[in-house]
């Protein structure tokens, strides 16, 4: 058994998520639901305090913006969301069948919607990265879990 930092256990057969994608349509809400249900089973939702509420409502926003990625550039959209916890950190992955790997953008063109979806997760993630996967890809990024403040 692992030992999250908010003192609840979690058995290793729960540690991992996956979501099966197919296509497009309806992905990003899909995967924000499946993800927001595993923070739930993983007692990072309801959060404790406003740090922990403000940590998983920016795993919801990254997953959201790895799944648009994966909708606007790789054909067939994303086929698989994966989340992986391990008591101290959540890596986040999302398959795809595009081998361009993604790239930050230096900046975005004022007044141009997109482009920040990286920079976001740049920002909010520990780490992040690209691997290639078959004839695709898998983008993946990682989050030390919220403490809880309430159990120390």
């Amino acid at each position: 058994m692992n030992q999250p930092g908010n003192g609840r256990q979690v058995r290793d057969a729960d540690r991992t998520r996956l979501l099966a994608l197919a296509g497009s349509r309806g992905a990003v809400q899909r995967s924000r639901e499946f993800s927001r249900e595993a923070l739930a089973d993983w007692h990072w939702l309801p959060a404790a305090d406003e740090e922990q509420q403000a940590v998983a409502e920016d795993v919801l926003l990254m997953v959201s913006e790895l799944v648009t990625n994966a909708c606007l550039h790789a054909p067939g959209g994303p086929s698989e969301l994966r989340l992986d916890w391990d008591g101290s950190r959540l890596r986040v992955e999302v398959a795809d069948d595009s081998p361009v790997p993604p790239r930050l953008l230096r900046a975005a063109e004022p007044g141009r919607p997109g482009g920040y979806g990286l920079r976001v997760v740049d920002r909010l993630s520990r780490a992040w990265g690209c691997v290639p996967e078959g004839g695709g890809k898998r983008v993946w990024l990682e989050v030390s879990a919220p403490l809880d403040h309430h159990s120390r």
